[in-house]
């Protein structure tokens, strides 16, 4: 079995818990088969957490500069040393007005410079930024280059919070997004609450809530490895791809989906006019 699980995560779950529910709830019919998440979504955030299955988690490397969109709450006139809800709340700043808040989302999109918040996964010499912080170490970690396709503002949900649609790469914090737009707005802010509404191809219109899940249902809902890879399709019958072996094709060059006889094999690649395997997935 192989293929991807798109389950929205609750509130309160950490990725790894809902891979680790993932791998007991197949391992009557699958046995001790690999499972891995695309992304790791931070517990306090909900939502798209697509969970790869068996071959399908040698496609993660494909994926990493997938788009994502969100909706998020800032909060602002406070902070926390957490940059989310989890920490505790420092009240300081002003709350701006909505227009102010609108005609700053301009300078965030586009190609931008972003420090990860200190209490993340990003590495500095060897250690997770989350064990640094909470050894009440001070360190600063590398600014990151991200890309925010669009972010807009949705409405005002309480009198210091505002809710925003964020379009991202991957790879974006945004809770040091939530930071800095109020910084460049002479106050403090913290994220409040995030969800995130797609992944790549996987969106929340398809995702399944992981107590729907059972050892008797949880195949009715794979999606097939093959269909969410977005590359053409690539019939090869020649026995010697199977064997690993180079040869000349006529395709363009590029990445594809490979299927022999109609059934999908994996992923190869075109270079120069010569097909090379890349990842066997069936």
């Amino acid at each position: 079995m192989t293929g991807f699980l798109n389950i929205d995560k609750r509130r309160g779950d950490t990725s790894a818990y809902v891979v680790n529910r993932v791998k007991r709830l197949i391992r009557p019919a699958c046995g001790k088969t690999a499972c891995g998440h695309l992304g790791t979504l931070d517990p306090l955030a909900s939502g798209v957490l697509p969970v790869g299955i068996g071959g399908a988690t040698r496609l993660f490397d494909y994926f990493l500069e997938k788009h994502k969109t969100y909706v998020a709450r800032f909060r602002f006139g406070a902070t926390t040393e957490t940059l989310d809800a989890e920490g505790t709340v420092t009240v300081g700043g002003r709350v701006p007005e909505g227009h102010e808040i609108a005609g700053a989302l301009a300078s965030f999109t586009g190609k931008i410079a972003q420090i990860p918040p200190k209490f993340s996964a990003r590495c500095l010499d060897g250690k997770r930024g989350y064990e640094l912080a909470r050894d009440g170490l001070d360190f600063d970690l590398p600014a990151k280059e991200v890309e925010i396709f669009s972010f807009d503002l949705l409405g005002q949900t309480a009198p210091d919070e505002f809710e925003f649609r964020i379009e991202c790469s991957g790879g974006t914090y945004i809770r040091s997004l939530s930071r800095d737009l109020a910084l460049a707005l002479g106050t403090q802010g913290y994220t409040s609450a995030l969800r995130r509404t797609k992944s790549g191809v996987f969106d929340e219109e398809t995702a399944v809530p992981l107590e729907t899940l059972t050892p008797e249902n949880w195949q009715n809902y794979i999606i097939p490895t093959d269909m969410v890879l977005p590359f053409a399709v690539l019939e090869v019958n020649d026995e010697r791809y199977y064997n690993g072996v180079r040869f000349p094709v006529e395709a363009e060059d590029g990445t594809y989906k490979i299927y022999r006889e109609g059934v999908f094999y994996g992923v190869g690649k075109v270079e120069e006019g010569v097909l090379r395997p890349e990842k066997k997935l069936c």
